[in-house]
């Protein structure tokens, strides 16, 4: 991994000097940061297992979760997929951009297998943020590249959230590129089965996908296997408890409020939106739940957010982080 003389994680701006770099440890099988549209990433080559490796190593993440390849270019996509129709329509409107997709990939393909948990299925996007679609290019490979933070913890949306997840003796190179801007991960939609299905809401809403498809996009509200990231049932999460849908806040808790009128009480307030835009409390979600997630309060309660548009992408999120590692470990046993 990237080492700076001092031994520590290390962020560096986005020069050509900084891609070069970027790109060379890609080739030799390090990992590196990157920024996107939606949160950060940590990437390492999708090809090279023992890279692969490295992220399931760094994040702790089960080895049965896949990982999204990101892409610079459709073309550069089609040689690992089995592409069809319903991907050319989506991939023209919404790419690049926070979408990914599951398709189907071929036996000739050379991604990794740990990257794709083994499964005859691969998700694929391409990111919208000209630094990140620069390195793909510099570095001639495609990008396995989940959140850049330890497995169930809260996905970073800054270079210096990415810093502040891992050990300050971890050797890592991460890339600026200044705040994200969608705030939440990608949506992933599954063409592989008859109907498209949701496999994770985002900030391409299932409507904006109907209209282009002129079908109906189903989604599954439970899942027999794992076939995509984020359908864990316990995910960024912070370490404090999370209550939601609270309509009265403790003294001692932090409140995660949404609309122009807060609850009164909470030891701490942050506001995802003071106007009730869920665009700019999709934004503003990890962020703020990073910044209250501390040992100063009992736990984080949040007002509750409307179930609809981006309103489904805030609260699956909030829906996974709310779960508790004992209720993990419970589900697991049965």
């Amino acid at each position: 991994m990237f080492k700076d003389q001092s031994n520590q994680l290390r962020i560096l701006p986005p020069t050509e000097g900084t891609l070069e770099k970027a790109a060379r440890l890609l080739f030799e099988g390090e990992l590196v940061a990157i920024p996107t549209e939606t949160v950060y990433g940590l990437a390492a080559d999708a090809t090279n297992d023992a890279a692969v490796a490295k992220i399931y190593s760094l994040k702790k993440r089960p080895q049965f979760n896949p990982l999204i390849i990101h892409f610079a270019e459709v073309e550069q996509i089609k040689p690992h997929v089995e592409w069809n129709e319903m991907a050319e329509k989506l991939a023209h409107t919404f790419w690049p951009g926070p979408l990914t997709l599951v398709l189907k990939k071929k036996s000739s393909s050379s991604l990794s297998l740990l990257a794709t948990a083994g499964l005859e299925t691969v998700g694929v996007r391409i990111p919208h943020h000209e630094v990140t679609s620069l390195l793909i290019q510099r570095a001639g490979k495609p990008l396995a590249a989940p959140s850049a933070n330890p497995s169930e913890a809260i996905s970073p949306t800054s270079a210096e959230d990415v810093r502040k997840g891992f050990d300050p003796e971890t050797p890592l190179l991460i890339i600026e590129g200044g705040i994200c801007q969608g705030g939440i991960e990608s949506t992933i939609v599954d063409l592989t089965l008859e109907t498209p299905t949701l496999l994770r809401p985002g900030l391409v809403l299932p409507e904006k996908i109907e209209a282009i498809l002129h079908r109906p996009v189903q989604f599954l509200a439970t899942v027999s296997s794992i076939k995509a990231p984020g359908q864990m049932k316990r995910h960024y999460a912070p370490d404090i408890p999370l209550r939601l849908n609270v309509t009265a806040v403790l003294p001692e808790e932090a409140l995660l409020a949404f609309g122009p009128f807060p609850l009164r009480g909470a030891a701490k307030t942050l506001n995802l939106s003071r106007s009730g835009d869920l665009a700019e409390a999709a934004a503003n979600l990890f962020a703020m739940m990073r910044e209250l997630d501390t040992p100063l309060f009992s736990s984080i309660a949040v007002m509750p957010i409307p179930s609809y548009g981006i309103g489904l992408a805030i609260n699956d999120r909030l829906g996974r982080a709310a779960i508790q590692k004992e209720e993990t470990c419970s589900l697991a046993s049965r």
